[in-house]
């Protein structure tokens, strides 16, 4: 956070400091964790519901740390410094007491953004936010020096973070900012301004807090309260709630359909790679994405919508695309040696499992679906399960195991649908039928003699489920037919 001094901190967030006098210091990143931190980073004291970070405010100070924001001062024990030591002198560098701490690195962070002056893309929706994220970054990397979010830093606890790792010399900030209740984006909005703002999808995400689609819309545009009238909103305009949005700001629309002024043609997928024509204002962008399933095409689409915008060339927004990289479990395709798996375990929601049930659709082989439960989807959340089940079954998925018992919905939708109804691939239909198993374990143990040789896996569910164990399992079932 070049800029910003200790003392400038605690008085942006209404502090009182404590501890040795080395108040100029200019902090640098933010970070929560102590054993992570490194020399002039500001260590934020978050309490957990399994620890405590004012417990290691010594350590992360003696680690390096310029400063600590904490609630209240870490205890210093007599037994080890005696009983006439002055606990203020003996801390290893100067604390920051506020009133909450979160707050207080909300505040922080917001100033920061005040004192840069890059331009900042704030992209959120409901599905596709990552990979928006990375194109986006690829995109503009062709000309600019991109700092993006890392790893899953994207709400009220990891922008901050992100914004602090912005250094002198970059030139534009992709920032990724996810939400699951009302009021959360208005203050990431406050924190990141973004001049530019992307929206991938209103989806069926979080619904147990936001209710329908169009508290959705109403969560996730609390953003443009943050954003100048002059500013730009990328939406995707095949998206009806977006399509129709009302906006002060500039609004540029992408998608595949008549209407949208940036505009995917002729997709096709090739091994490994989605391949698309983008127009845009009498410009042709030839695409060639790297990776499986049409969805890389919207991400495609909103990039290219951020490149043109900024004044990048047909020719710089195709290598960036070109040169786009998947991140972790996102629809990550590995051959095992045993079968094709689609790693895709990071999140799900009822447009995701759809997105990803058309991409396992588009590949050859036996199709099995493996889901877990789809978490916060409140009232709903029975009939959603119900649905994606009977998606899969209408989309010829040969084989679904579920886990959990919200998933256990899906196998017996997918097992109510004939298969008369299911439109046959190529000349026989595989075996055909569902499995629900109570947990991981039970699934995992019946995986050898469910999976056969040369079958694409697609492994799906929120994160609170797991699965990532069910696709190291099978990815050990390949070593076994190596």
């Amino acid at each position: 956070m070049f800029g910003i001094t200790v003392s400038e901190a605690a008085a942006v967030c209404g502090g009182s400091v404590f501890g040795k006098n080395e108040y100029d210091a200019e902090l640098k990143r933010i970070v929560i964790d102590s054993r992570d931190v490194s020399e002039g980073d500001l260590f934020v004291a978050y309490k957990g519901e399994k620890s405590d970070g004012h417990d290691y405010i010594i350590s992360a100070l003696k680690n390096g740390a310029a400063c600590a924001l904490a609630e209240h001062l870490p205890e210093i024990t007599k037994a080890n410094f005696g009983p006439d030591a002055d606990p203020f002198e003996l801390l290893p560098g100067p604390v920051i007491i506020c009133r909450d701490v979160q707050e207080a690195v909300e505040k922080i962070a917001a100033a920061f953004r005040r004192k840069i002056e890059i331009p900042v893309v704030g992209i959120t929706g409901s599905v596709g936010k990552t990979t928006t994220k990375e194109m986006i970054a690829a995109v503009l990397g062709e000309r600019f020096r991109v700092h993006k979010t890392a790893g899953n830093l994207n709400n009220t606890i990891g922008l901050p973070m992100s914004l602090s790792c912005i250094e002198p010399e970059d030139e534009f900030a992709v920032l990724e900012m996810g939400i699951n209740h009302f009021g959360e984006m208005r203050r990431l909005g406050k924190m990141a301004a973004p001049d530019i703002a992307v929206f991938t999808i209103i989806g069926h995400a979080h619904l147990e807090f936001l209710g329908d689609l169009n508290g959705v819309l109403k969560a996730k545009t609390e953003m443009l309260e943050s954003m100048s009238d002059d500013a730009l909103l990328v939406v995707n305009g095949d998206d009806k709630l977006l399509r129709d949005l009302k906006c002060p700001q500039w609004k540029l629309t992408f998608g595949r359909s008549e209407g949208c002024e940036v505009r995917a043609s002729n997709v096709r997928s090739t091994e490994g790679f989605v391949c698309c024509d983008i127009t845009y204002d009498g410009k042709t962008v030839h695409a060639s994405i790297p990776g499986f399933g049409e969805h890389l095409v919207y991400a495609a689409l909103a990039a290219a919508a951020v490149g043109f915008a900024v004044g990048l060339s047909a020719g710089e927004i195709e290598a960036g695309l070109s040169g786009y990289k998947t991140v972790g479990r996102r629809l990550a395709i590995e051959n095992t040696g045993f079968v094709r798996l689609i790693d895709d375990c990071y999140n799900a929601n009822p447009d995701s499992c759809h997105s990803s049930i058309d991409t396992l659709s588009s590949l050859p082989g036996r199709h099995v679906c493996i889901f877990g439960d789809m978490l916060e989807l409140g009232d709903h959340s029975d009939s959603m399960h119900l649905e994606v089940g009977k998606y899969a079954a209408e989309k010829g998925v040969d084989l679904l195991l579920t886990c959990g018992n919200l998933a256990a919905l899906m196998a017996d939708a997918f097992n109510s649908v004939e298969k008369s109804s299911v439109e046959e691939k190529g000349t026989t239909l595989c075996r055909f039928g569902a499995s629900a198993f109570p947990n991981v374990e039970a699934m995992t143990e019946a995986l050898p003699r469910l999976l056969r040789k040369d079958d694409c896996v697609l492994v799906k569910a929120s994160r609170g489920v797991h699965l990532e164990r069910v696709s190291e399992a099978i990815k050990l079932l390949g070593e076994r037919h190596e």
